[in-house]
């Protein structure tokens, strides 16, 4: 099967859309397929090249028998809705001359975020007279309602407008949660066109280790002291203000708090930690995808936390497989199916969003219940080698791939 696949982010970027798709080709390319994505030069979420990069018209590459396309695109940094919204308009405007450049495909896929990528999808499958596929990732208008990212009532009915007609027109929907279903159903999408294929994490690479005392040291953390970690972007959807607030709660215990990450929300997180006088808080920056399970491993709880708004009761992010591979306690502030996967697992605590309050009580117990926290981080790895193993759920969409290049499309 040639599968041709959009995507605006892809390693060396480390988001978790550029893993997913990274993780889930290159099985596909193990089992004998040949897998093309189309995407653009590695910025995020800096808005700077990466190293070894330059923003070029095109440029073809190889990663693990992938064949990697990068177009030129506007790059701009994770913040600001003018230019993140010319970033994403010209990703659409060069990934699609970029798809039409292949050989004809089986099937195209166009990954969210953000949408207009998976508008290019539609608009290459279309000229290529192949199925289309629309990967769900985050709902539309309503993700970037609930983050503030967007303002004016039109901008945003416009962005209603294209999900829906992406919506009605993909062949197929994966989405990444149960959750979604509903949404889209009561959108009138038919239920047989939805698939679902959660997030999952590569075992290989996180896998359960002794902690680091080199990393602990650089980092200021006494032998005795107890590492929270929270490893990803720190963006307006994270809420990441209240992990602060703890942070100023438990300033006179042996508690440190190490924020891994770039995004729109680290300057003013970095201000509010000097205005307070924190000693007690690192931030790190963006890190090598390798470097993550070694600071993982170093910590002894891992932090996920999600602002307190009703629509991410039906997201999952994905770093919550990331710590169950590494047999870590979570301290979850997400509600809705996340929560139940964390308690359902077994691996963590979960409280309400943005309670400084309660996530301070369960950092405490963490810290006071080392018998209870190595319960918890023994059970989150034994749910990730079973259905959160990111191997099975690349097989699961490339049988839904499958099915759907084998029986035709359902438009």
């Amino acid at each position: 099967m040639k599968i041709l696949f959009l995507t605006d982010n892809f390693p060396p970027e480390t988001n978790a859309p550029a893993l997913r798709t990274y993780e889930h080709a290159r099985v596909w390319v193990e089992d004998g397929h040949d897998v093309t994505v189309v995407t653009g030069q590695p910025n995020f979420p800096t808005g700077r090249v990466h190293d070894g990069y330059r923003n070029v018209p095109y440029f073809v590459e190889e990663m693990d028998g992938v064949r990697v396309v990068r177009v030129w695109t506007y790059v701009a940094p994770n913040k600001g809705q003018f230019r993140r919204s010319l970033d994403y308009l010209s990703f659409m405007l060069t990934s699609l001359p970029g798809a039409l450049l292949q050989g004809r495909p089986d099937v195209v896929i166009g990954t969210s975020p953000q949408l207009l990528t998976v508008a290019s999808a539609w608009a290459a499958a279309r000229l290529k007279g192949a199925p289309f596929v629309f990967e769900l990732r985050d709902l539309w208008p309503e993700s970037i309602a609930a983050v503030g990212a967007a303002s004016g009532g039109a901008y945003l009915r416009a962005i209603a407008a294209l999900a829906h007609f992406l919506y009605r027109r993909a062949d197929r929907i994966v989405s990444v949660t149960e959750s979604f279903v509903d949404v889209l159903t009561g959108r009138d999408i038919p239920r047989d066109r939805i698939a679902v294929v959660r997030n999952g994490v590569n075992l290989a690479e996180f896998t359960p280790d002794e902690p680091d005392g080199l990393v602990r040291e650089a980092l200021g953390v006494a032998p005795d002291g107890f590492l929270a970690t929270y490893v990803g972007t720190l963006g307006m959807a994270h809420g990441l203000r209240s992990v602060v607030a703890t942070a100023e709660m438990t300033r006179d215990e042996p508690i440190h708090y190490l924020l891994v990450g770039e995004g729109a929300e680290r300057d003013e997180l970095e201000r509010e930690v000097a205005r307070l006088g924190l000693r007690n808080v690192t931030f790190l920056g963006g890190q090598p995808r390798e470097r993550i399970p070694r600071i993982l491993n170093a910590s002894d709880v891992v932090l996920v936390h999600l602002k307190d708004d009703p629509l991410f009761r039906t997201v999952i992010p994905s770093k919550i497989f990331e710590a169950m591979a590494v047999a870590k306690p979570i301290v979850l502030a997400v509600t809705g199916e996340s929560a139940d996967i964390v308690e359902g697992a077994g691996a963590g605590l979960v409280v309400r969003p943005e309670s400084p309050e309660e996530m301070t009580a369960a950092i405490r117990r963490l810290r006071d219940e080392p018998a209870l926290a190595s319960e918890l981080g023994t059970n989150g790895r034994r749910a990730a080698e079973g259905e959160f193993c990111r191997r099975a759920a690349a097989r699961k969409m490339l049988g839904v791939l499958s099915d759907l290049v084998g029986g035709g499309s359902s438009s």
